[in-house]
């Protein structure tokens, strides 16, 4: 209990500060739209059962509809074909839902470049300066995108949007000991990827390695490069793909 304790104590006093990374949820938050061929996500939506009134007089509140990948969300591996038997969302060990995070910033590259794309050199470039990264946490993947969130235009942005390299995303997948990549855009892949090689890199090498995907995340300009601890809680929704979540990080100040 010890531990515990102090960490209570060191968030009541400031010395580790709690900062939301989820972006609020209603019915404009961005939502990825396919092709129409294809079948789509719903946008979020509530629908008020009661406010005090004769429906019920004591209480208000509603039901809800929406899409498993709307808002800030985690994406399961299951998620994407390449692994159809891998885990869903209730099956995520909920010791996997608590861990480290490194912070790498290319805000100003993509604020240049709609469609820049993290490469592995820029990650090892990272590394020598920061440290390796971290074994069971997360790649946080800053571009700046979060200004854009109340914008579903300019989030979208015509499907110009910056993301990760297919060859970054397989080295990520395959050779690095993190956990998943969190972005701030609608998706953890690039708006250009469906024409990559193969498409939808991030979905396909890191679902299909039993990792995981948080997007639409706001805030990681508040996180330093390394040392922050993230907490992310999707709902366990058996048979789900993925799910709508709140995502926390405590930082040592």
């Amino acid at each position: 209990m010890g531990l515990l304790r102090d960490l209570i104590a060191a968030v009541d006093s400031g010395r580790i500060e709690v900062i939301d990374l989820t972006a609020p949820l209603s019915e404009r938050t961005p939502i990825l739209a396919l092709p129409e061929e294809f079948g789509q996500t719903w946008p979020f939506a509530l629908t008020e059962i009661s406010r005090y009134d004769e429906r019920g007089p004591a209480w208000y509140w509603n039901n809800i509809t929406t899409g498993e990948h709307t808002g800030t969300h985690f994406d399961a591996p299951i998620h994407w074909a390449t692994a159809r038997d891998g885990a869903d969302v209730s099956q995520v060990p909920v010791t996997r839902l608590v861990a480290a995070a490194a912070v790498l910033d290319f805000s100003a590259e993509a604020e240049k470049d709609p469609n820049f794309l993290l490469e592995v050199d820029h990650v090892r470039a990272w590394e020598a300066t920061h440290g390796p990264l971290p074994a069971g946490g997360w790649l946080l993947y800053r571009t700046g995108w979060d200004a854009r969130s109340g914008d579903p235009a300019a989030f979208l942005n015509n499907g110009q949007t910056p993301g990760i390299s297919a060859e970054c995303a397989r080295w990520l997948a395959e050779e690095t000991p993190i956990i998943g990549v969190g972005v701030e855009t609608v998706g953890t892949d690039a708006g250009a990827a469906h024409s990559f090689d193969p498409p939808f890199p991030c979905h396909a090498y890191l679902l299909g390695h039993d990792k995981y995907g948080l997007t639409q995340l706001q805030n990681l300009g508040k996180l330093p490069p390394t040392g922050a601890v993230v907490v992310a809680a999707p709902l366990p929704i058996v048979g789900g793909s993925g799910s709508p979540a709140r995502v926390i990080a405590l930082v040592e100040r």
